[in-house]
């Protein structure tokens, strides 16, 4: 069985520099066995973020796409800070906050491209747990996407 960091090896993606905060708040915490993420954003491997709103400016496989971007900064966050992602046992909870037009309703689907991609680390079994999936009018710096999760460790 491979390892979470061995997953990430073979999908040939690169994570972007783990987010510093724009606010007053910590992008990670760790409470008895539980790694909090804060929301994240759609950082790109050169800092900068992936900007719109979907039905808008993007479209949904854009948006998939921003997700998976967002997925990939909240994996940056945790090696940045844990030294690598096998420290993770189980996602548990994560929840999608999806930047559209009021006329926009997949935003599971959306959602989805930070799902698949944690499933693809820790394997269908640990890499999905409960999931919310809702539609915002606005997220910050006119994000498409914004994603926080909470996480079970190794012990």
């Amino acid at each position: 069985m491979k390892t979470a960091e061995e997953n990430f090896a073979t999908l040939g993606l690169t994570l972007p520099p783990p987010p510093k905060p724009l606010g007053v708040y910590k992008p990670c915490m760790v409470v008895d066995n539980y790694l909090y993420l804060s929301g994240h954003g759609t950082v790109k491997e050169d800092g900068t973020l992936i900007i719109g709103r979907i039905g808008e400016d993007m479209n949904i496989e854009e948006g998939k796409l921003a997700a998976q971007q967002v997925g990939l900064a909240m994996l940056a966050t945790i090696k940045a800070n844990l030294g690598s992602l096998n420290k993770v046992k189980k996602v548990i909870k994560v929840l999608g906050m999806v930047n559209c037009t009021p006329d926009f309703e997949r935003h599971p689907y959306v959602i989805n491209g930070c799902s698949e991609l944690f499933a693809a680390v820790w394997g269908t079994e640990n890499g999905i747990g409960v999931r919310s999936a809702v539609g915002m009018g606005s997220l910050p710096d006119n994000i498409p996407v914004e994603i926080e999760a909470l996480f079970e460790l190794d012990d």
